[in-house]
């Protein structure tokens, strides 16, 4: 497993893992409890918000809505449909741990992208005993940005959620973890294709898998097809 410095990522060649103390991720949870459905995938098991923004000298500033939209060759099960999606929740936005999450991701933007603006992506999946949850139902794939993150807020009562970065779809994962409560993952989506594994229920109240997912620039708008 390669974990790295900041000062010693390369754009090309590296991924990075990191464990952030200074992030409490209690004070992230409540705020996905909530979290709207997300009404583009059938099953009722994945539930999302999505909100962007810009940032410097250390600051974050929220950029205007605008939906969500990938093309087919990045996302062969959405590709071509304009999603939309609720911001993001204010009092979330303006806690200091999620604006140090922000800012610890965007250090590694500064060596390996020329964009300034950060999307952050709020995802929980569910799992019951009847119904899997799938964090990547498109399957191994790219996003269509420059670089992407992965931070672990929560994992309760649910096994699987395995996270695999892949050279080529045809190869052997270069990576594969279950990422912990405050782990980051930062990698090249030019690079790297990703994939997370289904998560199964471990307990009949159900489980649940609750990250935030960063990129860097935001993923295209419609009117850049």
């Amino acid at each position: 497993m390669l974990e790295l410095q900041r000062k010693d990522f390369n754009c090309i060649t590296s991924y990075a893992l990191e464990s952030i103390s200074s992030i409490d991720v209690d004070k992230l949870q409540p705020f996905f409890i909530n979290l709207p459905a997300d009404p583009y995938l059938a099953g009722n098991y994945r539930f999302r918000r999505l909100s962007h923004f810009h940032i410097s000298d250390k600051s974050i500033v929220k950029l205007p809505h605008r939906p969500l939209y990938q093309p087919k060759q990045y996302n062969p099960l959405l590709g071509d449909v304009v999603r939309e999606y609720p911001e993001l929740d204010d009092e979330l936005i303006n806690l200091e741990d999620f604006q140090r999450m922000i800012l610890e991701f965007f250090e590694f933007c500064e060596l390996c992208s020329t964009f300034k603006e950060v999307a952050v992506h709020q995802i929980r999946t569910t799992a019951s005993l009847e119904q899997i949850g799938k964090p990547a139902p498109e399957g191994i794939h790219r996003d269509g940005v420059d670089l992407i993150s992965i931070f672990s807020v929560n994992r309760d009562k649910i096994e699987g959620g395995e996270t695999h970065l892949y050279k080529s779809k045809n190869d052997s994962p270069v990576f594969n973890k279950i990422l912990n409560p405050g782990e980051l993952l930062v990698f090249s989506d030019r690079e790297f294709f990703h994939f997370t594994s289904a998560i199964n229920a471990t307990s009949s109240e159900g489980g649940v898998r609750d990250v935030f997912v960063l990129t860097c620039p935001g993923l295209s708008s419609p009117n850049n097809k």
